[in-house]
């Protein structure tokens, strides 16, 4: 289905923006990338509140966690590669240990970073912030969850991992949603197979359910936004009523919201899950629509895999 898109790194930037006229404290920081990142936006209304700090991303993280220290509240941004690989440990031991109120949203996740390639695609970057202490982690799927999303973290005290698309998305959300820290979103009912995903592959996942149904199967799809804290009770309860889940997402099939899902149902209602991913490889360079295909995140090629794994 063919559906208008939008970006969400725009909306990022606008949403910063408006944040920024309602509180004198948030601070933007970027690492030379802020035409990439959208932060751009918010250098030009507040020149005075905005840090280019070069390609140092060390730099950048120790530099928001000091403005942190004096109260303020700083929006961190560049690819999601370098934010949480390159300064995994100022991120660990500088903000998280602290639990210092530094907001990290990284543009640039995932194989849809697309021709920049296997370098600049980060398919370990959930894995990597999810096991550290005090962080919150947050994946959203289109431009509503992401300014929603954005407005939480400048209002939550403590560190915040956002990860924000670098592809134009369709919106599935309205006005009326409401984003929530402790609750994931049942998109579609169903009783045959639970699909758990979140970001960029949702909406390729709500298309795949509409393609079982005309194949006679019910898929129940659930959009989890926070990776961590994750919703156990909204997994669990689908588990129960399905006893097959899928996970699904732009990453690593290794630590991230499949692995989530998998310790959750592990520890409380033991049922199998077949995750989709990336499987233990590193992407390569192509056209985002291609690799999506090419990797299996597209919604004809899930209802396919899908349609095996039930027969």
């Amino acid at each position: 289905m063919e559906r208008e898109c939008k970006s969400v790194r725009s909306v990022y930037g606008k949403t910063l923006v408006k944040l920024g006229e309602a509180d004198k404290n948030i601070v933007v920081l970027d690492a030379d990338l802020s035409c990439s990142t959208q932060t751009q936006l918010f250098a030009k209304e507040f020149p005075q509140r905005f840090f280019n700090v070069g390609i140092a991303e060390q730099d950048l993280m120790t530099t928001a966690a000091g403005l942190a220290c004096t109260g303020k509240i700083p929006f961190v941004s560049t690819f999601a590669m370098f934010a949480t690989g390159r300064a995994w440990e100022q991120v660990r031991n500088t903000i998280c240990y602290s639990n210092l109120n530094v907001k990290i949203a990284a543009t640039h996740g995932g194989i849809t970073v697309g021709e920049d390639g296997a370098s600049h695609q980060s398919l370990e970057d959930i894995s990597l912030m999810r096991s550290i202490p005090s962080m919150v982690v947050i994946v959203p799927a289109d431009s509503e969850e992401t300014k929603q999303a954005i407005e939480f973290a400048a209002k939550y005290f403590g560190p915040v991992y956002i990860r924000i698309a670098r592809t134009s998305l369709p919106d599935i959300f309205d006005s009326s949603y409401k984003f929530s820290l402790d609750k994931a979103h049942v998109i579609t009912e169903g009783n045959d197979i639970s699909i758990i995903t979140n970001g960029e592959t949702l909406v390729e996942c709500i298309d795949c359910a509409d393609i079982l149904k005309e194949n006679g199967i019910s898929a129940e799809v659930i959009n989890v936004p926070v990776v961590k804290p994750i919703d156990k009770e909204t997994i669990i309860n689908s588990a129960r009523k399905t006893n097959k889940i899928i996970t699904v997402e732009n990453h690593s099939i290794i630590g991230g919201l499949g692995s989530a899902v998998c310790e959750v149902l592990s520890e409380n209602y033991p049922t199998r899950v077949y995750r989709i991913g990336i499987n233990d490889e590193f992407g390569q360079s192509g056209n985002a629509k291609d690799l999506m295909n090419y990797y299996g995140l597209t919604a004809q090629k899930l209802a396919e895999k899908i349609m095996g794994i039930l027969k």
